[in-house]
C-alpha cells in the first residue's frame, strides 16, 4: 500500500475523524455537515482500489472544502493480494452468481481507515453509506471488529438529504463540488468489477440497457474469432497468463481488458441483502469470471474428490460472510486457512475459449495433476484392474441390499 499524496493544514485541538472520501457530492458535503454538527475535525481519506481516476485532486479539494487533513492511498497490491486472491482461492461467489467485487473492498477501506485513525488519534470514523444498503453494516461491523472504541458517523443516516438539497447545501456553504450530469444508476468500480443499481433495473422484468453496462462489450458485437488465453496457477494464485508471469494487479488489469472486448463478465442477478430485502443489480466481471472459471478447472484436475466436495460448503459459507461483513470474525480465518491448506497443489496451466460472452475451459495440466490416463482409457494401455470391480460393487451396494431384504421381510 503506497501513499500517492498527502497534505497539512494547522492544526487544531478539536477530535478528529478519518472520513472514507471519494470526492463525490455525498463526502464533499460530509466535511462541512460533521464539522458543523460533531465540532470535530476531519481527515478525508481516498482509497485507489482500482476505480476509475478521478478528472481533478480530490485532495486538494477536500483541504479546500475544510478538511485538516487530506491523503490519497494506492491500495490495489494489497487488495489483490489480501482480498481477491483469497476470495479467488475459496472461488467466492454469493449466492453461486456475483464474485463480490464490492463486497470484498470493503473490510479493506475499513482496515486503512482505521489503521489510519490509529496513526492519526481519532476517535471517530465516518462513511458515506445509507440506511438501505448493506454497505452500512460491512463498514460498522468491521470498524467494531478491529477496534471497538472507535465511534462511527454515518451522515447519509442521519441528514436525510436528496440530491438537491445537498447541491443547495453545497452552495449556501462555499463548498467546492463536482457534480456531473445525473445518471439513473448507482454505481460501484474496482479491480474485481463494475455494480450497477437503480433506474430501470429496478424492475426486474426489463431487459438491463444497454447503457446499464460500463466495460463489457455487448456479446452480439464481441469479435467472430474466438481468442484463448493459457493461464499460469501457483498454489490456487494465478501469476501470469500466454506464457508472461506477472504481478496481480497488472494481470487483473490485462484480462479484466481481453475480457471485456469478447463480452464475458456480464452478470444480472436478483441478491438477497443483508437487511433482508431482495435487490436487482448488474455486474461485470471480467477478470473474475475467467479466473474463476479456470481456477475451478484447475481444482478439479488437482483436488480429491471429497476435498472437492466439502469445499463447496466451505465456498459457500466464505461468500457469505464476506457479503455479510464478518471478514474479521474467527470464522472467515479458520475458513481461510483451510481453503489454504487445499491449493498447496492447486498448481499448473488452465486454457480458456472466450467467444461471444462465455468463457469456457478447454484445456489444463498439472504435475499434480490426479487425472491417470493409463486408468481413464479405454483403449490399449488401460491399467485399470477389471476384476476388482465385482468385489468393490458388492461391499458398496451391500447396505441398500441388506436393507432392502429386511424391508422385504417386514
Amino acid at each position: 500500500m503506497t501513499e500517492q499524496s498527502t497534505a497539512k493544514k494547522t492544526s487544531s485541538k478539536r477530535d478528529k475523524v478519518v472520513l472514507a472520501y471519494s470526492g463525490g457530492l455525498d463526502t464533499s458535503v460530509s466535511i462541512k455537515w460533521i464539522q458543523d454538527n460533531y465540532n470535530l475535525d476531519v481527515i478525508a481519506v481516498g482509497i485507489n482500489i482500482g476505480q476509475p481516476p478521478s478528472k481533478d485532486d480530490i485532495v486538494a479539494r477536500a483541504l479546500r472544502n475544510g478538511a485538516l487533513k487530506a491523503e490519497f492511498i494506492d491500495a490495489k497490491k494489497e487488495f489483490v493480494e489480501e482480498y481477491i486472491w483469497p476470495s479467488l482461492k475459496a472461488n467466492a461467489m454469493y449466492q453461486n452468481v456475483y464474485p463480490l467485487s464490492t463486497a470484498i473492498a470493503r473490510p479493506l477501506i475499513v482496515k486503512v481507515l482505521v489503521d489510519i485513525a490509529h496513526r492519526e488519534g481519532a476517535k471517530y470514523i465516518a462513511h458515506g453509506c445509507t440506511a438501505k444498503g448493506n454497505d452500512q453494516v460491512r463498514f460498522d461491523v468491521g470498524i467494531v471488529s478491529l477496534d471497538p472504541k472507535l465511534g462511527i458517523i454515518g451522515p447519509m443516516r442521519e441528514w436525510v438529504m436528496t440530491r438537491e438539497q445537498e447541491i443547495d447545501y453545497a452552495k449556501k456553504n462555499g463548498i467546492e463540488i463536482t457534480v456531473k450530469k445525473e445518471s439513473p444508476y448507482s454505481t460501484d468500480e474496482n479491480l474485481w468489477g463494475r455494480s450497477c443499481e437503480c433506474g430501470i433495473l429496478e424492475d426486474a422484468w426489463q431487459e438491463p440497457p444497454e447503457d446499464a453496462w460500463g466495460w463489457t462489450t455487448n456479446p452480439k458485437d464481441a469479435p467472430d474469432d474466438a481468442e484463448y488465453l493459457e493461464i499460469m496457477f501457483e498454489k490456487g494464485i494465478p501469476v501470469g497468463y500466454n506464457g508472461n508471469r506477472m504481478s496481480g494487479v497488472r494481470l487483473i488489469e490485462g484480462l479484466n481488458g481481453i475480457a471485456a472486448r469478447h463480452g464475458v463478465g456480464r452478470i444480472d442477478h436478483v441478491e438477497d441483502r443483508l437487511v433482508g430485502i431482495k435487490s436487482r443489480e448488474t455486474y461485470e466481471c471480467p477478470a473474475a469470471t475467467v479466473l474463476v472459471t479456470a481456477h475451478r478447472a484447475m481444482e478439479a484436475l488437482t483436488l480429491q474428490k471429497d476435498v472437492l466436495e466439502y469445499k463447496k460448503g466451505v465456498e459457500q459459507k466464505f461468500s457469505e460472510l464476506a457479503y455479510d461483513g464478518l471478514w474479521f470474525g474467527v470464522l472467515h480465518d479458520s475458513i481461510d486457512a483451510f481453503v489454504e491448506k487445499t491449493q498447496e497443489y492447486v498448481t499448473g496451466t488452465v486454457r480458456v475459449k472466450l467467444f461471444k460472452g462465455s468463457v469456457t475451459v478447454v484445456g489444463r495440466k498439472s504435475e499434480y495433476s490426479l487425472y491417470d490416463e493409463g486408468l481413464a482409457t479405454y483403449a490399449k494401455g488401460d491399467e485399470f484392474d477389471h476384476k476388482s470391480a465385482l468385489g468393490f460393487i458388492y461391499c458398496w451396494g451391500l447396505p441398500n441390499k441388506t436393507a432392502a431384504k429386511a424391508h422385504k421381510k417386514n
